[in-house]
């Protein structure tokens, strides 16, 4: 659910793999075997993430995350760029 809901999250702020690979230090392949829940999530990293992406950490574990929010958040995401 965790690494799904980072996914979702960074495609809606159109942010790339790569700028997260590189704020978490890791390769592009490391950080594929985050999203991909073959290495686990620490605390650390995920909240890089959440940093990155503009949101509170929390919303990771939210196990409904619709895509309303996801609309929500692509919203927020436009006005930023205007």
């Amino acid at each position: 659910m965790i690494h799904e809901n980072v996914e979702k999250i960074r495609k809606a702020k159109g942010v790339t793999k790569t700028h997260l690979a590189k704020k978490l230090n890791l390769s592009l392949q490391g950080y594929r075997h985050i999203t991909s829940g073959e290495v686990k999530l620490d605390v650390e990293r995920l909240n890089v993430i959440a940093k990155s992406l503009g949101v509170s950490p929390a919303i990771f574990f939210d196990n409904k995350l619709t895509e309303s929010v996801i609309k929500d958040l692509n919203q927020a995401n436009s006005k930023e760029v205007i």
